[in-house]
């Protein structure tokens, strides 16, 4: 099997939500094709981003097999399957695969805090199982169990694995297995807080795994453009220096509050979250409109925006 090579823009997507709580499939076709249209190379449904650890199995599977028929050649659709263990994960892996899903992304299994060595097995387990295209996605901040890059590049010796997304702040990291050459694609997490965008992109890295490309498909596409010559790199810097200010709104409350939030406020289809998480603060989401109005943001997008003193007291 031909591997599935991503680079670019790969957008977390939030997760929409009726007002009845229930999940919106007509947000979902809209995001997605607002996505395409924008410059996002690959999606990724029920990330963190998506609030995937409050769906019941049943949203889940209803999410993949609804998702999966709105999917174009041009915008590869991946899904987080990880479960509570390495069975469900193999059968919830599977079904995508069944299901139309062009790969799935995992993390540790959360909670438990396994050991490295445990967490190395059952990413080869589920990849032994499967022969769909699959990424890693090393978040210690979300799930504890951190993979060391001797761990990571002895996984991706696996041919189904095709994604890695860093989401600690080790350069050290991201370039000791850029060293390695592994045939994936190196991305990283958009936090400026990590501050691991620039020494990925610098190093060779393929692009990033983001979540505020959610509400700036555009200029997160441009950011996460592979560096070829000075072009991309001065590009690159100009964008990434002028997005300063929404990467860190974005990353002002845990994921996805803020960025839901902010995109419910400017007209996106993004619905409530789910609770017990709730919105931003008033004034909170008063700081998130006046930057998306200082990018003009809603200039290159039509969004709607309020006036400041309907959000903030």
């Amino acid at each position: 099997m031909a591997k599935t090579k991503l680079s670019g823009s790969f957008v977390a997507l939030i997760t929409p939500f009726n007002k009845d709580g229930s999940v919106d499939f007509a947000a979902f076709r809209t995001l997605l094709k607002f996505h395409e249209d924008n410059g996002t190379s690959a999606i990724l449904i029920m990330g963190s981003t998506g609030e995937t650890s409050m769906l019941s199995p049943e949203e889940k599977k209803s999410i993949i097999v609804e998702t999966a028929k709105m999917k174009t050649p041009k915008m590869p659709i991946f899904f987080g399957c990880t479960g509570n263990n390495t069975e469900s994960t193999i059968a919830m892996v599977k079904f995508a695969k069944d299901n139309g899903a062009d790969g799935a992304i995992l993390a540790a299994p959360a909670y438990i805090c396994a050991p490295e060595d445990d967490i190395e097995r059952f990413f080869l387990d589920v990849a032994d199982a499967t022969d769909l295209p699959l990424g890693i996605y090393n978040n210690p901040p979300r799930v504890k169990s951190d993979l060391h890059w001797e761990h990571l590049l002895r996984i991706f010796k696996h041919p189904n694995y095709v994604v890695h997304k860093e989401s600690t702040g080790r350069v050290g990291q991201v370039a000791q297995v850029l060293a390695g050459r592994p045939d994936v694609a190196v991305m990283c997490c958009d936090s400026p807080n990590l501050g691991l965008v620039v020494p990925t992109m610098s190093l060779g890295g393929h692009g990033t795994a983001n979540m505020t490309g959610n509400i700036a498909p555009r200029e997160i596409a441009i950011i996460s453009t592979p560096w070829t010559d000075y072009t991309d790199a001065a590009n690159f810097r100009e964008t990434y220096l002028r997005m300063l200010p929404l990467l860190h709104f974005t990353y002002s409350a845990i994921n996805p509050v803020a960025v839901k939030s902010l995109m419910k406020a400017v007209g996106l289809p993004a619905g409530d979250l789910r609770k017990p998480l709730t919105g931003l603060a008033a004034d909170h989401l008063a700081r998130g409109l006046r930057i998306v109005s200082d990018l003009g943001l809603d200039k290159t997008y039509g969004y709607e925006l309020k006036p400041l003193s309907a959000v903030a007291a």
